[in-house]
């Protein structure tokens, strides 16, 4: 009799914890990611903000999964579904929709950005969800000081030093508090003519308070401490326009060079996949073992599934994929092995953290609410403890004793990997010269990578 055949389509914290609890399975395992790592995704602002360099917090899929003898690690995009056949539609560079079969079916693909209808803000306002974007924001930040140190009219400092983030969750408000702690540092040591006093950071949310998910009063201590770090808080008013010049909000214009999305995030499009119910934001309605209906075979964990607990959906944090992923994998075990099934799946909330700034963070966990420097060590502990490896663990812990005495970053390159490279050659004026047109010159022309983007597997 064959090997049952378990697919796992995401790398993230839910495709991860599921693919460990099989690692004893007497099965097939195959997970598939269209990136070759996996992503601490808690700490990516960091890397936003130069306290940590990409290596700190991605680490490679095979390595994490090296001694699993069982399992296999494909690096393709999974494009579809088809339940009837029990198959999944994967293509990778050379090849196209290429047919892999399954007897468990465990889709963990993630979220991307939501602009909630307004895509037209992706090109100014770009997000915050992979390795790849926080290289990107952390090169506007950075750019945007060059330009403003070798800036000639101090009239444009003010656009230039002016940074907006839209959203003020747990993402948008850490960002701007270590924004600040980053820009104002740098100033003073690194930069000899932009006066700090010209940096802006606002941070823009619809909502009536900062880190909405939890209690007022910490909400208020967060709010406080932004205001101390000089974030400017603009409240109740939603974004009606963002272009090269800034943003509209409240109806009036605030210019800036750099604007960040910290905002909304989409599932993937699992659901269309499937062809099952979802709820208003498109993730898939899953049963109380997280299968879905109909299809016992099939699961969808993390933040692509949508599950209610006492009358509440369950957020997307961390801590629901890596529990969701877990109980999936013993559940798939103990049918492969004919164990008992395990109880339909319960959330089991350890809390929330958010931290704001140097040395600052907000912590609830049931009735305990704290905040300060206590509340910040227990959030230290906690993101050191879940990261992928011990290497990883040590390496974050050293960089933040050295970023807290020395004030010295992880990474503060500039680093544009798709910039095509300038035409050195000098040229010879010519009294009547025309400038060519760019099809008598093919040859200077870049070539396009003929890269497309991914959408199918992600990170939950």
């Amino acid at each position: 009799m064959s090997q049952s055949r378990v697919i796992i389509v995401g790398g993230g914290f839910a495709g991860l914890a599921a693919a460990k609890a099989l690692r004893s399975t007497p099965a097939k395992i195959i997970l598939i990611d269209r990136s070759n790592h996996h992503l601490f995704q808690p700490l990516l602002y960091q890397v936003a903000t130069s306290v940590l360099t990409p290596g700190q917090i991605g680490t490679p899929i095979r390595g994490i999964l090296r001694k699993q003898k069982n399992t296999t690690v494909i690096l393709g995009e999974v494009t579809g579904v088809d339940k009837n056949d029990k198959c999944v539609f994967v293509s990778n560079a050379d090849r196209q929709n290429v047919r892999v079969s399954y007897d468990h079916l465990i889709l963990a693909t993630g979220v991307s950005h939501s602009y909630f209808g307004h895509n037209e803000f992706a090109q100014y306002a770009p997000g915050l969800k992979t390795l790849a974007d926080a290289v990107a924001v952390r090169n506007k930040f950075l750019q945007a000081l060059e330009q403003a140190e070798a800036e000639e009219d101090p009239s444009r400092h003010r656009d230039l030093m002016t940074f907006i983030l839209v959203g003020a969750g747990p993402t948008g408000t850490e960002m701007a508090g270590a924004l600040a702690v980053l820009v104002r540092g740098m100033l003073k040591s690194e930069f000899r003519r932009i006066d700090p006093g010209s940096v802006r950071i606002v941070l823009v949310d619809m909502a009536p308070r900062v880190l909405p998910p939890f209690s007022e009063d910490l909400s208020k201590a967060a709010n406080e401490r932004l205001k101390q770090l000089g974030v400017e808080v603009r409240l109740g008013n939603s974004v009606d326009q963002i272009d090269a010049d800034g943003i509209v909000v409240g109806g009036e214009r605030i210019a800036s060079k750099t604007v960040i999305w910290t905002a909304g995030v989409a599932p993937s499009p699992a659901g269309q996949w499937l062809q099952t119910q979802t709820d208003r934001a498109g993730r898939v309605r899953v049963e109380s073992d997280l299968s879905v209906p109909g299809h016992s075979e099939i699961f969808v964990v993390g933040d692509t599934a949508s599950f209610d607990q006492d009358g509440k959906a369950l957020p997307g944090v961390a801590q629901v994929a890596i529990q969701q992923g877990r109980y999936v994998g013993k559940l798939i075990h103990n049918r492969i092995t004919g164990g008992s099934l395990p109880e339909p799946f319960r959330y089991s909330d350890k809390g929330s953290m958010a931290v704001v700034g140097k040395g600052f963070a907000v912590l609830q966990s049931g009735k305990v609410r704290r905040s300060g420097l206590g509340a910040w060590l227990v959030w230290a502990a906690v993101h050191l403890r879940f990261l992928a490896t011990s290497s990883l663990r040590l390496s974050v812990f050293l960089q933040w004793i050295w970023t807290g005495v020395t004030g010295q970053r992880g990474s503060l390159l500039i680093v544009d990997h798709h910039r095509p490279k300038p035409d050195r050659r000098v040229a010879e004026p010519a009294a009547n010269a025309v400038a060519p047109h760019k099809q008598d010159l093919p040859e200077l022309l870049p070539k396009s990578s003929g890269s497309r983007a991914m959408s199918g597997s992600g990170q939950s």
